[in-house]
């Protein structure tokens, strides 16, 4: 059982579509959360621009992708934060900014940066669209125990190298497949 959903319009349009296709609905509307942050330019949004997407978002694949997030989350009553809300923003931010991300709860996101929840205590990690797909059908996800590697480091770190670039080091020499 997946606790929490986080969508927003580049990884979502495409399940939606799915779900609609096979006559579906959205399982748990309450346990997902929108909103719209891949393709919404940073520029100042001026002269009422914060409201009307065709004078905001000028390229038109990322407009098509807004407007389908837009027309998905009233279709399924997913609560929504959209460029006219003040809460709109990154979504593996918005979602602890909001409480939506509490510890103990599992997440999950078509996003790669959703681990990033995990310092909140939340069990979080990316998925692709087929998977989002599932989890707005059934609010879960199957998953295979991931295969675990110890690791002995010893020495310190010389200042201005982090734990992250040590890591990747790591996963440099021995791969992504360990």
């Amino acid at each position: 059982f997946m606790d929490r959903h986080l969508v927003h319009e580049v990884s979502s349009p495409q399940a939606f579509s799915g779900l609609w296709a096979a006559k579906r609905s959205v399982r748990r509307p309450d346990c997902t959360l929108a909103t719209a942050d891949h393709n919404v330019p940073t520029t100042p949004r001026a002269d009422g621009q914060l409201f009307e997407a065709k004078k905001y978002i000028h390229d038109k694949a990322s407009r098509a992708q807004y407007m389908a997030l837009e027309k998905n989350v009233r279709k399924s009553g997913i609560p929504y934060y959209g460029l006219k809300d003040i809460r709109q923003g990154i979504v593996h931010v918005i979602a602890a900014e909001q409480g939506f991300i509490l510890p103990g709860t599992v997440c999950v996101c078509g996003d790669s940066h959703t681990s990033t929840l995990g310092a909140f205590g939340a069990l979080a990690f990316g998925i692709g669209t087929s998977e989002v797909e599932h989890v707005l059908a059934t609010q879960t996800l199957r998953l295979c125990k991931s295969k675990n590697m110890h690791i002995t480091i010893s020495g310190s770190l010389t200042p201005g190298v982090t734990s992250k670039d040590l890591i990747l080091h790591i996963i440099g020499v021995i791969g992504t497949a360990g």
